[in-house]
């Protein structure tokens, strides 16, 4: 019996290995599409409902952990070249997609004219008659001051922020965007001055948001491996030190985590 299909081969079988950790055995046939198909029809209804609830959340950590239980190097997937940027797409939302172009662009514009001259357009407020200039609160997330600053920043964002907009929303992600810009640049203004930029105080709300919402929401399908979480406190500690000799804006950083556990925190008080 045909079930369903998937434009996917990989979707596919994390369903087919999920349902084998239930006790029913499907299987893929390649028609253009990857067609399940069962066998035994006295298993349809349960199918079915797993099949629900795994197209609202096809990238719930328990459907990668059944693929780790059941997989194996015998399977008949062929995976058709992709492009990269429609794989880039495929994981980010629009407001994703859309800061991601601002970032590089404003890093272009610098090479051009040069850092100082986009920090004066774009830095925080140097003073009080700079303060209703609205987007200078902000902007300065968008500012990259090295090549190496600007993808290590994109990489997480795209990583993170896609994952946030995809599965909670356009919304969710521009609140959590808008309130660690802010308040991340506010405190890196107190601790070392106004010229700083970048976009690390959101990338770690991001971190500290959806490492947070994974242990306390696992439902949501918004996790961050323990392991990354950790490697994000040991690179705090390491801008903190200044152990590498980076000019690293550790204040941002820190309020930027703080801010995410924050929101992660009243997002899923109800949950608790």
């Amino acid at each position: 019996m045909r079930i369903t299909q998937f434009n996917h081969p990989r979707t596919a079988q994390a369903f087919v290995d999920y349902m084998a950790t239930r006790g029913v055995q499907l299987r893929i046939e390649q028609e253009g599409h990857s067609v399940v198909m069962l066998d035994d029809e006295s298993k349809l209804e349960m199918v079915e409902n797993e099949l629900n609830q795994f197209i609202r959340d096809p990238d719930n950590p328990r459907y990668h952990a059944a693929s780790w239980q059941t997989g194996n190097t015998r399977n008949s997937l062929r995976y058709e070249r992709t492009n990269f940027w429609a794989n880039i797409r495929e994981r980010a939302g629009p407001l994703t997609m859309t800061l991601m172009i601002a970032c590089v662009a404003v890093f272009i514009l610098m090479q051009i004219v040069g850092d100082e001259t986009v920090l004066m357009w774009l830095g925080w407020p140097a003073g009080p008659q700079q303060y209703f200039q609205v987007w200078r609160w902000f902007s300065h997330a968008l500012l990259h001051f090295s090549l190496l600053h600007i993808v290590f920043n994109l990489m997480w964002w795209w990583y993170l922020g896609g994952a946030v907009e995809k599965r909670l929303g356009s919304g969710k992600l521009f609140v959590i965007m808008l309130i660690s810009a802010l308040l991340s640049g506010w405190m890196q203004d107190k601790f070392s001055g106004i010229w700083f930029g970048g976009l690390s105080g959101v990338v770690y709300a991001l971190m500290g948001y959806c490492w947070l919402r994974g242990e306390r929401d696992p439902e949501s399908g918004i996790y961050l491996e323990r392991g990354l979480i950790g490697f994000a406190i040991l690179w705090l500690v390491i801008g903190w030190y200044g152990v590498l000799g980076l000019d690293i804006a550790n204040a941002a950083h820190i309020v930027g985590l703080l801010v995410g556990l924050a929101m992660a925190y009243v997002d899923t008080r109800r949950r608790q």
